[in-house]
């Protein structure tokens, strides 16, 4: 297929897990209602964003995947006939956890899963205490409708993470997050910030020649600490913003992406044809002395 429609659910979470797989549910079928095929929804969306704190109560968030919240979206999948990426906490075994996305077939059926690879450890981001760092590699999923690649969060500010995705066939970048601002932050510094963000995951697409999908959540959280800062968007080969959700609103939106666009790109600036592959051994050392 060469029109698609993806759908982004950005929206707030509470401390109750079934509220916010209502809402996140509800989301989907409004996008799928307007016409989305491929629906994403944000990073750990079943719940506030926890890692705030390193709390061995948290853990008791974490499920199988696949398991009951899979289960659950697998017959809304089926059930509406579209894709859905979903962000979870995944207990993999005993004291192995992961930061996990599952990606349900538009018949429902579970195509797999994908553990994030990059894990952050900042303020009000202990991830390091709650995930091991994702094993199964970089990976696509042949949906229905194109073949995806999903990163997480953290993944977004790592060109390599893009590039083999990218370089496995993957049409469109998917980047489920939850990333925000310090409520005492001062403006200028948000500001900076957020077109950090939003440029690292435009220069993917530009560099790669595929569309890009990121959903943020909104909504104050850790005691009204953190703001989480939206601004969920859509950005077409060359960079170009087709979409953009605000800072403050939960919304729900279905955007229209023409997946040919990346031959035209990678034809007309082929920086795919261009690369010196013969070049690059030393980019697995962790710094070159």
């Amino acid at each position: 297929m060469s029109l698609i429609k993806v759908g982004l659910v950005q929206m707030s979470c509470t401390s109750h897990a079934a509220s916010n797989m209502d809402k996140a549910i509800a989301g989907i079928r409004d996008a799928a209602a307007k016409g989305a095929q491929i629906i994403c929804l944000q990073e750990l969306f079943t719940s506030l964003y926890f890692c705030d704190v390193e709390d061995y109560e948290q853990f008791k968030l974490a499920e199988p995947i696949p398991g009951p919240s899979t289960d659950q979206l697998a017959e809304v999948a089926k059930s509406l006939g579209v894709v859905i990426i979903a962000s979870l906490f995944e207990k993999r075994a005993q004291g192995i956890y992961h930061n996990t996305t599952a990606v349900l077939d538009a018949d429902g059926a579970y195509l797999g899963k994908y553990r994030k690879m990059h894990i952050p450890d900042d303020p009000a981001y202990y991830e390091k205490f709650y995930f091991t760092p994702g094993d199964l590699g970089y990976k696509v999923f042949k949906t229905r409708f194109a073949t995806i690649g999903v990163l997480i969060c953290w993944d977004q500010w790592y060109p390599e993470a893009a590039r083999l995705t990218a370089l496995m066939g993957a049409e469109v970048l998917f980047y489920p997050t939850a990333i925000g601002w310090a409520a005492s932050q001062d403006a200028a510094t948000n500001e900076e910030q957020y077109n950090a963000w939003q440029t690292i995951q435009r220069s993917h697409a530009v560099a790669n020649g595929v569309h890009v999908v990121s959903v943020n959540r909104v909504g104050l959280e850790q005691n009204g600490a953190m703001k989480f800062w939206g601004g969920s968007f859509v950005s077409n080969p060359f960079g170009r913003i087709l979409a953009l959700a605000s800072h403050d609103n939960e919304e729900v939106m279905v955007v229209e992406v023409d997946l040919s666009k990346t031959d035209s790109y990678r034809t007309h600036w082929p920086f795919m044809r261009d690369r010196r592959i013969d070049s690059y051994a030393d980019i697995t050392k962790r710094y070159i002395d």
